[in-house]
């Protein structure tokens, strides 16, 4: 069976965008681990907060990889863009 020719171009949109949601997810849980953390409310909280955090990245980018090269970029990229769009936030925030 043969996969039409945008497929590929479909894919790597679908996990860009897949990305960016990982990203800003991953991003605020990272800021209520930081909030609970400096609020004194224990250790074990954030402690899995940032486990599960990292699990879920570790997995999700694990399964992009599994698809090719060019969805585990996109995805990453997607990622990145997250990152900087919660410190541009962050900084306006401030």
């Amino acid at each position: 069976m043969m996969l039409p020719a945008f497929s590929p171009g479909i894919l790597a949109g679908l996990t860009f965008v897949a990305g960016l949601a990982l990203g800003f997810g991953y991003f605020a849980v990272l800021r209520r681990t930081i909030d609970l953390y400096v609020a004194g409310q224990g250790r074990l909280v954030p402690a899995l907060l940032t486990l599960g955090r990292v699990a879920a990245a570790v997995l999700f980018l694990a399964v992009a990889a599994r698809n090719g090269p060019l969805p585990l970029l996109m995805s990453f990229i997607g990622f990145l863009l997250a990152r900087a769009g919660v410190l541009r936030a962050a900084r306006r925030a401030m």
